[in-house]
């Protein structure tokens, strides 16, 4: 995880603000670094106009035998500003040690590449369209901007699904600011950030720049170049294009444990895991620390992860499982004279130890260490402004609910337990890890939320289809960013295994029935091959696994927002809406 700032100004150098600066520096404790490029150019009135463009970046450092530095300095003199994890580039062996060299070789591969002749506007776009097909090539997420020195041509973007956070701005006074978090810059308002859209690659022409302040800088666009069917020819995309198939097989059968499409998605999220879990550093550390974690409810998605990370991860190293529950005023009262401790009656404590004691039984050879993180009231309040900031431009009550729960989870200060039973006498813990599982994404591409049932309900598999489709589409422009913002605060990386490139494929273009277990016909104890085929509906595939892996109650559990398992939704008052902005 990196911190990213970069901003193009005609008037002076302009660099991140005290409150910015620290809000990357935290993103990235490892390095930090700048450096200025400075362009002269004659304006369109005649005038002599100096372009200023400045960098400043931090690093997380996780993979290979040091840490490299940036803004990345290349030997023709272009920058990139990296915040990524690219596990593979398409043609070549997957990337085992640090990636930001490689990635600078590909993009300034490219730069070099000599065009044919033909107007300046045409040759940039041109230019951009072949850094779009670069980037098509790598497998992971990202965020980055890149300064292609040669040609005068910044570009910066996200990958497709938009793994990582990117905001972008205009001042009042025509400079353009690209950066990892939103920041105040000489007091003006904060609220003018916007996410740069996970849609394509955006590039301006620093040779072009007018001296309009409303198009001083004008901002273009190549969109995504998508993976074409049949096989892939070396260098070719690995972008999976998010086009659903809505066939429907005219007979199929129940989905249970035996179903290829378990034995599919096994095989997909153990290499997706593979390639978020075996390289991360592992420095030597005494006492010895956990170097992995997963954000834990306790709840089908999070469960099969770890569960699957057992089996690929070295058994001697510890895994913790980071359960968040929160002191909610309106739901806890009743429990104030009480001797119960009130974290433990929340939903995903209950879950996660449960969940926890299934996994105990299961991979009896690995510690996994239980955080459970118990946040008071008045520590919400008073961390409340700072997560407002850490999420912003997101705005409603739901973000916040949402935010502050991964914000204390990936925090992760709680009472530690190495068994399913509560911690006696109590053991104060701070998880050392700087990778951080999660189960997003399991819900859109299973139909794990209650409306795909709603929607099968009333409209059948047209419905579903329908609302499948809404939610894929809707991946890159939810709210991967807004998280990333919160959890990279602690110095963290958060991974998401369901949302592989390989896995992702595979999910979109697999039948609906192979997914789920809507319109399945009843079936008699006697017809049964296994209780699997008994499980509920949504998310049928990821559930039979569960079962598959020994994890049978794991398998039974119902989907749960985090605002509500955790119980940091509607704390102040109970009156207000999820989409209601915050004041």
């Amino acid at each position: 995880m990196c911190g990213i700032w970069c901003a193009v100004s005609t008037h002076r150098p302009i660099w991140p603000c005290a409150e910015t600066l620290r809000l990357l520096e935290r993103r990235g404790p490892d390095s930090s670094g700048r450096s200025q490029v400075t362009l002269e150019r004659t304006a369109t009135t005649g005038q002599p106009e100096t372009t200023y463009v400045t960098f400043y970046s931090t690093v997380l450092s996780l993979r290979g035998h040091g840490t490299v530095g940036q803004p990345h300095r290349s030997s023709s003199g272009s920058t990139l500003c990296w915040n990524g994890e690219a596990w593979e580039i398409a043609g070549h062996s997957p990337l085992l040690d640090n990636d930001t060299e490689a990635v600078a070789n590909l993009l300034d591969s490219k730069a070099c590449t000599p065009c044919e002749p033909m107007s300046r506007s045409d040759a940039v776009h041109e230019r951009a369209r072949a850094m779009a097909k670069a980037l098509a090539q790598i497998v992971g997420p990202y965020a980055l901007v890149y300064h292609d020195s040669s040609n005068d041509i910044l570009y910066f973007g996200r990958d497709f699904l938009g793994r990582r956070s990117l905001l972008i701005r205009k001042t009042p006074d025509g400079a353009l600011l690209v950066s990892s978090v939103a920041g105040a810059v000489s007091g003006q308002d904060e609220t003018a950030w916007s996410e740069v859209e996970a849609d394509g690659l955006y590039y301006v022409d620093l040779r072009m720049s007018g001296t309009n302040c409303d198009s001083q800088y004008i901002v273009h666009k190549v969109p995504y170049y998508f993976a074409s069917s049949g096989a892939k020819a070396p260098g070719s995309s690995v972008i999976p294009s998010l086009s659903l198939n809505r066939s429907i097989p005219p007979t199929y059968t129940r989905l249970n444990i035996s179903a290829p499409a378990v034995c599919h998605l096994e095989q997909l999220l153990i290499s997706s895991l593979r390639r978020r879990v075996n390289n991360i550093r592992t420095p030597v550390a005494v006492p010895p620390i956990s170097h992995l974690a997963i954000l834990f409810s306790g709840g089908l998605d999070c469960t099969v992860l770890a569960r699957l990370a057992h089996d690929i991860y070295p058994t001697n190293q510890t895994i913790d499982l980071l359960n968040v529950a929160f002191e909610n005023p309106r739901v806890h009262k009743s429990h104030s004279s009480g001797s119960t401790n009130p974290y433990e009656l929340c939903p995903d404590r209950i879950t996660g130890r449960a969940s926890h004691a299934q996994l105990i039984r299961v991979c009896p050879g690995r510690n996994w260490i239980f955080v459970a993180i118990d946040v008071p009231y008045t520590e919400t309040m008073a961390h409340k402004q700072n997560v407002i900031d850490l999420m912003q431009p997101h705005n409603t009550e739901m973000d916040l609910s949402i935010c502050s729960a991964l914000y204390f989870a990936s925090r992760g200060i709680g009472i530690s337990s190495s068994s399913s039973d509560l911690p006696l006498p109590e053991t104060m813990y701070t998880t050392g890890v700087k990778v951080l599982l999660s189960g997003l994404g399991a819900d859109e591409l299973f139909g794990g939320y209650q409306r795909h049932a709603t929607a099968f309900n009333r409209n059948g598999f047209t419905g579903l289809l329908d609302e499948l489709d809404l939610d894929i589409g809707r991946l890159g422009k939810r709210n991967l960013g807004r998280d990333d913002r919160v959890i990279s605060h602690w110095g963290r990386e958060a991974r998401f295994p369901f949302l592989d490139e390989d896995l992702l494929a595979w999910a979109m273009n697999a039948p609906v029935t192979e997914k789920c277990g809507f319109g399945e016909s009843e079936v008699s104890q006697e017809q049964m091959e296994d209780e699997s085929e008994l499980l509920e509906p949504g998310k049928k595939v990821l559930r039979c696994l569960a079962w598959k892996l020994g994890m049978k109650q794991v398998a039974k559990e119902k989907k749960r927002a985090i605002q509500f398992g955790a119980r940091t939704a509607k704390m102040e008052t109970g009156r207000t809406k999820g989409t209601q902005l915050l004041s």
